[in-house]
């Protein structure tokens, strides 16, 4: 007769229990991991707090930036490791769930960012990936996006005071905070290129505008005081942007920095990069 198998008990879960693809999972801050083959590569971001928007002294400042505010994160949530490619974009076109198929400028497609996509066609993107995958694919909110791109820093850049074309897509010819001069590639380059801020994230500076979830506010009063998108008392029908692209200088790609347009405007300086809820 065979000895009785020793059954070890389970340790608890210390950071967040979620489905990813089929199983259960205990997940870390800063794991990384895909639900399908399709689907982008998200990291998990840890709870914490956010002092929002920028101090009046930060060069290159818009009153838009404030009032500063502290807010809490409460849960821990997972971003796009990368902003989405026109490889992941293209796999929903072939799905017949996207309808829109975004020119690529000749610049190539592939692990290249989608770009020439509007806020209604990513909404289209993350109802396909929720849709195939039964989990909860969105926009990030603009809280969880510049608490992101901070990833636990409170200067302009998560690089710290300055950053250069050695650091982000961006356009070098300008400088900012004493930097020098660089490049300017005047096009999107690969997702990667550059070091990832220390939340393992890439590119939340410049590369392609990213939009999220809240629709337009010309200030932070009345802002929410969690990670939730703030859809009304909207100021007009715009959708927010951020993080600036390969066309804009330093200061527009500073973590503070705030943009919007149309939900329906496309351009070859704009895309998107996923969000998926934990809980």
């Amino acid at each position: 007769m065979a000895p009785p198998v020793a059954v070890v008990p389970s340790l608890p879960c210390e950071g967040v229990e979620a489905q990813v693809a089929i199983e259960r999972r205990c997940l870390q801050p800063k794991d990384s991991f895909k639900d399908c083959p399709e689907c982008p590569e998200v990291v998990v971001i840890p709870a914490g707090e956010i002092m929002m928007g920028s101090p009046s002294h930060e060069g290159g400042r818009g009153s838009n930036e404030g009032p500063q505010h502290k807010v809490a994160i409460e849960k821990q949530f997972a971003a796009g490791k990368f902003e989405t490619t026109f490889e992941e974009w293209d796999a929903c076109v072939l799905a017949g769930a996207c309808k829109h198929a975004p020119n690529d400028q000749g610049w190539g497609r592939g692990r290249r960012p989608v770009i020439n996509v509007s806020w209604e066609d990513a909404k289209e993107y993350v109802a396909w990936l929720s849709k195939k995958t039964g989990l909860k694919y969105r926009l990030l909110t603009e809280t969880e996006w510049e608490y992101a791109a901070r990833a636990g820093t409170n200067t302009p850049f998560s690089t710290g005071k300055t950053i250069t074309s050695d650091e982000a897509n961006l356009d070098g010819g300008y400088t900012y905070g004493g930097s020098g001069k660089g490049r300017y590639r005047k096009s999107t380059v690969e997702v990667g290129s550059f070091r990832p801020n220390d939340f393992d994230l890439y590119d939340m500076h410049g590369n392609v505008w990213e939009w999220v979830e809240d629709c337009w506010h010309s200030d932070y009063s009345g802002a929410p005081a969690n990670r939730s998108a703030w859809i009304d008392r909207c100021n007009e029908r715009s959708r927010t942007l951020r993080g600036g692209s390969w066309i804009d200088p330093p200061r527009i790609v500073r973590s503070a920095y705030r943009s919007r347009n149309i939900p329906v405007y496309r351009s070859s300086t704009v895309g998107f990069r996923v969000a998926r809820t934990l809980d």
